[in-house]
């Protein structure tokens, strides 16, 4: 482990310390950054310390730090009116003109959605959904999956053996490899790209021999892998699940909760394979800053009888009063926001290729739209993970103004704000081939 010596003002360390005294372990970092707030791209943590944003706070804050102005204004504008409708209960008009409008993001013949709090709600209520409309018991999931940490997404999970362990036994889910094009562990077929071997997996392995597809609910998957290291997958891998569910009548459950909202380029990242779900499942963007999910379900599927699910917070009137508000922002400009995604994303990428080619370190740069990977390795030739390394750089590049997350064994995510500016952009890559150059100068 290399010895990197952090810088940490006397607040901070103090409110760490007050912290560890109060709260469980989550899965902070071993960060010495307190927040104090932010806007646009930037962040500031309690010394005042001015830092660019590389996270949106996990994906939450497409729009920019803390939003824009006019969704915070309509969040304000609520609050004073009503903040909880209890909509699982009580009808209002807020949440259902929010709901016209969602649903015209999505492909034709969608048009029934459940409003929740978090990613994992929204995909708890998705497995629900498909085993209700099948008569099915059995999912299909993949190594490497984040879907939450509830247990019924968690039994879907696969990223970190810590986030399961000690909650089982976990019941009715199977798991398959996840393409992985820089570590395919099959052989390529003579002139394929990786991703058919996948599909054959399924089929031989799990459904010939622990589930007959029959009693197969679902397949769920992510249209690029967040925590499982920004593995974005081969399309003949994705056009093989849709094949493969539409075979044996399985429904094909997608988890955009950080790919979705525009993040990639486009408002579905699904869209990018050219390839319709069945059971979409959206988060984290969607709020604009304030908890909401939605769990949209086809409308040939019909209706469920009341009291099939429900929950007390779903349709929360203040949150939603910022995500109607964010997802005008977002139609308003979709033609302008897609421009600019697609040409900060290749700028980005193309500046990361050139340091792919400078340091023996960056072994894989992937990525869609403002969702980017480097995987870091010892070296290119083992492929060996590089996770001190890695973790080391996002100290260094945080102690120097740039506030990136980790992902997968050793692989570095890159998800700014989509408002974020060109100069911003330089900036914080300019801090982290510094961080790149100090750890490995190879």
């Amino acid at each position: 482990m290399l010895n990197i010596v952090i810088r940490m003002g006397k607040k901070a360390a103090e409110i760490i310390k007050r912290d560890h005294n109060v709260f469980l372990n989550t899965s902070m970092l071993d960060y010495n950054f307190v927040l104090k707030g932010g806007e646009g791209d930037f962040v500031y943590d309690v010394e005042g310390k001015k830092v660019i944003d590389f996270t949106s706070f996990i994906g939450v804050y497409n729009l920019g730090i803390n939003s824009n102005e006019a969704v915070r204004t309509a969040i304000k504008k609520q609050i004073d009116v009503m903040m909880h409708g209890a909509f699982n209960e009580f009808y209002s008009e807020l949440p259902v003109q929010f709901g016209e409008a969602l649903i015209k993001m999505f492909p034709k013949g969608f048009g029934r959605i459940f409003l929740s709090n978090s990613g994992t709600e929204a995909v708890e209520a998705a497995i629900k959904y498909a085993k209700y409309f099948t008569k099915r018991q059995y999912t299909i999931a993949f190594y490497r999956a984040f879907h939450g940490r509830t247990m019924g997404s968690l039994a879907m999970t696969s990223s970190k053996n810590i986030q399961r362990s000690h909650f089982g036994p976990f019941t009715g889910v199977m798991h398959a490899p996840y393409v992985y094009p820089y570590r395919c562990p099959f052989k390529h077929r003579e002139g394929e790209e990786c991703g058919p071997e996948y599909i054959d997996y399924i089929r031989e392995n799990i459904l010939k021999r622990e589930a007959p597809p029959e009693e197969v609910a679902s397949i769920i998957f992510e249209p690029i892998q967040g925590e499982g290291g920004y593995i974005v997958p081969t399309k003949s891998f994705v056009t093989g699940l849709r094949e493969l569910a539409d075979e044996f009548g399985i429904a094909l459950i997608d988890d955009e909760v950080q790919a979705g909202y525009m993040r990639t380029g486009k408002f579905l990242a699904l869209d990018h394979f050219g390839v319709k779900a069945d059971i979409y499942a959206m988060a984290k963007a969607i709020g604009a800053g304030l908890p909401l999910a939605a769990t949209v379900v086809k409308s040939g599927f019909g209706d469920v009888p009341e009291g099939v699910n429900a929950n007390t917070f779903g349709g929360n009137l203040a949150a939603v009063a910022g995500a109607y508000e964010s997802l005008k922002y977002i139609q308003k400009n979709q033609k302008i926001l897609e421009h600019d995604i697609k040409s900060k994303g290749a700028h980005i990428m193309k500046r990361l290729e050139d340091m792919k080619d400078r340091y023996e370190m960056v072994g894989d740069v992937r990525g869609l739209g403002l969702m980017i990977g480097v995987e870091l390795v010892k070296d290119k030739k083992s492929k060996k993970y590089a996770t001190d390394e890695r973790d080391e750089i996002l100290k260094i590049a945080l102690d120097n103004g740039l506030l990136l997350l980790p992902s997968g064994e050793s692989t570095v995510r890159i998800l700014p704000p989509l408002t974020i500016s060109k100069s911003s952009i330089d900036k914080g890559l300019d801090i982290l081939e510094a961080a790149i150059r100090k750890v490995n100068p190879r």
